[in-house]
């Protein structure tokens, strides 16, 4: 794909267009609602988490969380304990039983006992000799998938899902996501991870993305995978080599509010 002025133009523009102003409904206005860095941190990730299916749904779902938690997210997963693991929520949000979110919360729970931030558990598994973000994706993951094996001896298909590998052909949309709002820093993304480069970022593919970035001809790949983001991803690179993922907040929206480029 060659450098095209015209298109180079409109992400710009949308990219402006959508500012603080346009994030409701998208659950990045959850980690908005706070100034504590811890919060911001985890209420972000339980948010990525959670961000699959209707947009209403998932803003039910996090509005459910904060109200369980007194609105104070960090405080309550630190808190969280092996006796809280016998506790019924009556949270669930689409195919996470309220198991799957018991067991969710108290693995976050180890992690924050273990490290002082999830910044810290990531950047073990990060390498700045990697050309983007995929391998340090995948030993966050295992992180958990090999503690949640350990508690648990059985990973239900809830917590398989919240915990994706590229490798397996994932596109880790909700992954990418969540980095994209810790790594990036503008009016909506938190840059609060200063220590991955914005151009090792890969964007977070949904139906959304990639319905419109086939109409754009970012991609010629039919299915969305890990291959089809950093084909998006590469292509983006042509108009902003250093941060190509700031355009995906606007793409997102467009898409999911039926909205023409």
């Amino acid at each position: 794909m060659n450098n095209n002025p015209n298109l180079r133009q409109k992400l710009e523009y949308h990219y402006e267009a959508f500012d603080k102003s346009q994030l409701e409904p998208d659950p990045l206005q959850f980690p908005h609602l706070f100034e504590d860095e811890k919060d911001i941190e985890v209420m972000a990730f339980i948010a990525s988490v959670f961000a699959y299916g209707n947009v209403k749904q998932i803003n039910s779902s996090l509005k459910k969380f904060l109200e369980l938690a007194d609105n104070k997210p960090f405080s309550f997963i630190q808190n969280f304990n092996s006796a809280d693991m016998n506790r019924e929520f009556s949270l669930i949000h689409r195919f996470y039983s309220s198991k799957d979110i018991v067991q969710f919360f108290y693995l976050l729970n180890l992690a924050y006992s273990e490290f002082d931030s999830l910044k810290s558990l990531f950047l073990l598994g990060y390498s700045k000799d990697d050309c983007n973000t995929k391998n340090a994706i995948t030993n966050f993951s295992k992180y958990f998938v090999s503690k949640a094996k350990k508690e648990f001896r059985v990973l239900s298909r809830g917590i398989k899902f919240m915990f994706p590998l590229s490798e397996k052909g994932s596109a880790c949309k909700r992954m990418n996501l969540f980095l994209r709002w810790m790594v990036r820093k503008d009016e909506l993304d938190f840059g609060l991870w200063r220590e991955i480069p914005t151009s090792k970022l890969i964007i977070p593919v949904d139906t959304h993305v990639a319905t419109i970035c086939k109409k754009l001809k970012l991609t010629k790949r039919k299915n969305v995978s890990w291959k089809m983001a950093e084909e998006i991803t590469q292509n983006l690179k042509k108009y902003d080599p250093q941060d190509p993922v700031k355009y995906d907040f606007a793409i997102c929206h467009i898409g999911m509010r039926k909205l023409s480029f």
